[in-house]
């Protein structure tokens, strides 16, 4: 594929002696959003925790394959270079609760020893709370807790938290499965604008927000690859029965 920014080659991941996804190939473009869809327990959240080597965290967790970021290999690269490039955001909003929203932001780089002037941190934190449309809403509250914000600016906080570090891919693992539908909504608004910068791959099992905001879908069932196309092709005519099948709600 032209302009991939990711390659994943035979890439198995086990847990034990269990393999959770099985000889996964697959080319990521660059600057579109891919949404990883299939049934609970499928691999969809290994996959995504492959990629930036969360998932060899885990005691017992392990992964074979190759996957690159544009040319290198990242199971070669040093691993906080590597998840400066792939940011990540989880499930639930996770700021650090002891820090401010200013803190927040930039503790990427506070955690990793870059020091910054005052100005170059003032910078970075109106620019990646702009990019995660919240500066309006926190621009005068900036050194009050994260906490203290509603679960949909906790996660575009946490989405700024990661922007803050100009990766070039960002990870969502279900972004929006604990906000309301209006919080839903912005974070989708946001996906979308943020695509001309950066490529996201997102975990959702919503099929109306993958049809809605991606470009291209991956369709995973029982730890493989089963389907990926662009998402209106794949929605509209899928391959695969299972695709099919799950698209339809046969199973799932």
């Amino acid at each position: 594929m032209e302009n991939s920014i990711l390659k994943v080659e035979h890439l198995n991941a086990f847990f034990g002696e269990a393999r959770i996804l099985s000889d996964i190939n697959l080319e990521i473009p660059v600057n579109q959003i891919i949404a990883l869809m299939g049934p609970s327990g499928c691999g969809k959240t290994t996959f995504l925790r492959c990629i930036n080597r969360l998932h060899e965290l885990t005691p017992g967790a392990r992964t074979e394959g190759n996957i690159y970021l544009f040319k290198d290999d990242i199971y070669r690269m040093n691993l906080i270079v590597l998840r400066r490039k792939i940011g990540m955001v989880f499930q639930r909003p996770n700021p650090f609760p002891t820090m401010s929203i200013f803190e927040n932001v930039i503790s990427g780089y506070t955690l990793n020893g870059i020091s910054l002037s005052k100005l170059q941190k003032e910078e970075i934190v109106e620019d990646s709370l702009r990019k995660a449309s919240l500066w309006t809403e926190v621009k005068d509250n900036l050194h009050k807790k994260g906490t203290f914000l509603s679960g949909g600016q906790q996660q575009r906080l946490c989405i700024a938290r990661s922007l803050s570090m100009k990766p070039d891919i960002i990870l969502f693992d279900e972004p929006t499965s604990s906000l309301d539908p209006i919080s839903s909504n912005k974070i989708e608004e946001l996906l979308l604008n943020l695509k001309k910068d950066y490529t996201i791959i997102i975990v959702t099992h919503n099929l109306q927000q993958a049809a809605r905001t991606s470009d291209y879908t991956a369709f995973f069932y029982l730890g493989e690859l089963i389907e990926f196309n662009k998402t209106q092709l794949l929605f509209s005519n899928p391959a695969k029965r299972q695709t099919e099948d799950y698209i339809s709600g046969r199973f799932g």
